[in-house]
């Protein structure tokens, strides 16, 4: 009978998994020509990998050898320079070998009691991108999994404020009273991230979806014409810094002045563009961001930290903690003190410390190392930008803001393009998937990754003569 703490305890067998795994960790951060790699069919997968599962196990020998040589192989490589599809990921070194160690280190990052020096390293991180943004001291927040998970939690808890500021206006009125929303409404681009439409549907708001302008910017003109017709059923304009799709940053200083005449939670959604206001080239473009009341940036994308992590980070937390705090009496231990519990500020309670590798990553290279980092992608997107222009069957859709770069190859039809897409992946040259703009097919950069070159770039155009 196997002994009931075997997976648990230090022993020979121990040893030899940790070696095993510390061994395949190693090569493969510091593997200087990595695979693209690319999906197979599931029956194919199923029929290299095997059964895996059973009662008695295979051994972690086997186990590695299955993922090192079925399973890691049939992912597609998300730190490669040539993946320019969706948003890239690009973990540094440090930020990649660090979440190795937060694994081991058996650590909790849900509450202060539990988890004090976890918290502590990533509030720091927390502070440094909040000033960065223009947002006073006190502000503060939590990292969580992802872009969509912030918007829903910063929308939560812009709605428990209206609906307690709504409370109080009504109690304050009796017995009259005062008439409630037909519907709560939160008021974003048309080009917004689908996670805001998603957020309505769980929280059941409805979207007033205002139309950019043909540059894909949405101005205060517009909001303000959705605002007035909406009322008092807004309680949250949701301003985008940087869209998915093209890298576009809203007019974020018309938008926050609305703030004098109308009342509402003003959110930004900086998911993947916001990490370009800690360049020089690019900080202008964020102006009036420091007005809003919360904000997203994923580390995991334009930070460079490993998936998954989203910093959220409100002006005023405790807005935040009032909306989340969980409350059971086997939480009183952590809810009835005042102390930092990162569970308190989003829609979850168990989490990791998702924010120590940026942490490490930071204080091993310096926020100099990042703007350096963020301006040679700009500088890329721009560049690559001006070579389309120059090549006669190729048209650029939109001159690029940050680092997303949108194009059409003259005559190309959506099946074209697919064609196109897998040639280039199946032959291991580049991951680069079609995308659409009202109706019309189009390729796209999405240029992040510091080792993508010009050369790199030109190479996947040169494919599409």
């Amino acid at each position: 009978m196997t002994h009931p703490a075997r997976m648990h305890e230090v022993s020979d067998e121990t040893t030899a998994i940790v070696d095993l795994v510390l061994d395949y960790s190693r090569n493969r951060l510091l593997s200087s020509d990595t695979p693209l790699d690319k999906p197979l069919p599931p029956a194919e997968l199923a029929r290299l990998a095997g059964r895996t599962i059973g009662e008695e196990g295979i051994g972690a020998r086997k186990a590695i050898s299955v993922f090192e040589h079925v399973l890691a192989p049939a992912c597609i490589s998300t730190d490669d320079p040539q993946y320019l599809s969706f948003i890239p990921s690009a973990p540094s070194k440090a930020a990649a070998a660090f979440d190795v160690v937060v694994s081991a280190s058996a650590l909790y990052g849900g509450s202060w009691l539990e988890g004090a020096g976890a918290v502590h390293a990533e509030n720091e991180v927390l502070r440094w991108l909040a000033a960065e943004f223009g947002l006073p001291a006190s502000a503060g927040g939590v990292f969580v999994q992802g872009g969509t998970l912030g918007n829903l939690s910063a929308l939560v808890a812009a709605r428990a404020l209206r609906q307690a500021q709504d409370s109080a206006l009504r109690q304050a009125q009796e017995p009259a009273g005062g008439a409630r929303p037909d519907r709560w409404r939160v008021v974003c681009s048309a080009e917004a991230h689908s996670s805001i439409a998603s957020a309505a549907r769980v929280m059941d708001v409805d979207v007033v979806a205002v139309p950019a302008g043909d540059d894909g910017v949405l101005r205060a003109d517009a909001v303000a014409a959705a605002l007035a017709e909406h009322g008092d059923s807004v309680f949250a304009v949701v301003a985008t810094a940087g869209s998915t799709n093209f890298g576009i940053v809203d007019d974020l200083a018309g938008i926050a002045a609305l703030k004098a005449d109308y009342d509402f939670w003003l959110h930004v959604d900086g998911a993947y563009g916001l990490a370009a206001a800690l360049s020089p080239r690019t900080r202008h473009l964020f102006a009036g961001v420091e007005h809003a009341d919360s904000l997203v940036v994923d580390p995991h994308k334009w930070l460079f930290a490993p998936f998954d992590a989203c910093a959220l980070i409100y002006r005023d937390p405790e807005l935040g903690r009032r909306a989340h705090t969980q409350h059971a009496e086997y939480l009183d231990t952590l809810t009835e003190t005042s102390d930092w519990s990162p569970s308190d500020y989003a829609a979850h309670l168990t989490r990791r410390a998702r924010g120590l590798p940026l942490w490490f990553s930071l204080a091993t290279y310096g926020a100099g190392a990042y703007r350096e980092a963020i301006t040679a992608s700009v500088d890329l997107a721009a560049r690559i930008a001006d070579e389309i222009e120059r090549r006669p069957d190729l048209t650029l859709v939109r001159r690029p803001q940050l680092g997303v770069v949108v194009f059409e190859r003259d005559g190309w039809a959506k099946a074209d393009y697919d064609a196109w897409s897998s040639r280039l992946l199946d032959g291991q040259h580049a991951f680069v998937v079609p995308s659409s703009h009202r109706g019309r097919t189009n390729a796209r950069f999405a240029i992040l990754n510091p080792r993508t070159t010009f050369e790199h770039l030109t190479a996947i155009l040169d494919t599409m003569a």
